[in-house]
């Protein structure tokens, strides 16, 4: 360290931190200035030891992971239990045997396993057979556009969509899920032929930034057995 002692060069903390980074030894033949060097511990105004101040930033780390450790087990369990529930509610559709019933059940379904406040759904371009159905009657045309706009399910604060006109109760839906209804993969350009909406009136229920997986898993599957109406 005599370049350090250089009065031309002062010694800076960098300096400091240079050499013992790269004179590991040191700490072997001064092992009393771990114990000698005090600082101020986080957790009050008491002085602690170089040593002890490690050993709580090492504590420190240590709960910040296992707290990561069980969000993750959290989501984990959370999301065995969605597709639990998934799996009930697709298993309800494949039991349904007039397609008439399916938007019905699809809508009844969803609130029970998923406990959502409201759901609606409506169909267009369907058959003959299934034209005089209220879920295929009173689709305004903006709503189609929209529908059909749509690539991933819309998230987020009741803007006044069309759509939610077709809930029980509008005036209570304060956030809502609005999914398109299409043939093959939801984010493709195939025009929409339906869609469903969810409602809670709990701004919160449905946030912007939640995640869609298992909303556009629940889309595809509606898809697919309401395209018998088609």
């Amino acid at each position: 360290m005599n370049h350090l002692m250089n009065a031309n060069n002062p010694i800076t903390e960098d300096d400091i931190a240079n050499f013992l980074i790269h004179t590991p030894a040191f700490f072997e033949r001064h092992a009393e200035v771990l114990t000698a060097v005090q600082m101020t511990s986080p957790h009050g105004n008491r002085a602690v030891s170089l040593q002890e101040r490690q050993a709580e930033m090492l504590r420190e780390k240590i709960k910040g992971l296992e707290h990561r450790i069980m969000d993750m087990i959290r989501h984990g369990n959370e999301n065995v239990l969605i597709a639990d529930k998934l799996q009930r509610w697709a298993r309800s559709l494949l039991r349904t045997r007039a397609p008439a019933e399916l938007p019905q059940r699809i809508v009844a379904e969803v609130q029970a396993q998923f406990g959502v406040p409201q759901a609606a759904l409506k169909v267009w371009g369907v058959t003959a057979d299934y034209a005089g159905h209220g879920f295929a009657q009173g689709v305004s045309d903006d709503a189609k556009s929209f529908a059909s706009s749509l690539t991933a399910p819309f998230c987020g604060v009741n803007p006044g969509f069309d759509a939610v006109q077709w809930l029980p109760e509008p005036a209570q839906a304060m956030s809502v899920v609005l999914m398109p209804l299409r043939v093959g993969e939801l984010n493709s350009t195939e025009p929409a032929f339906g869609m469903l909406v969810l409602a809670s009136p709990d701004p919160q229920r449905f946030e912007s930034g939640m995640g869609t997986d298992f909303l556009e898993r629940i889309a595809e599957l509606a898809s697919a057995a309401l395209s018998r109406l088609q």
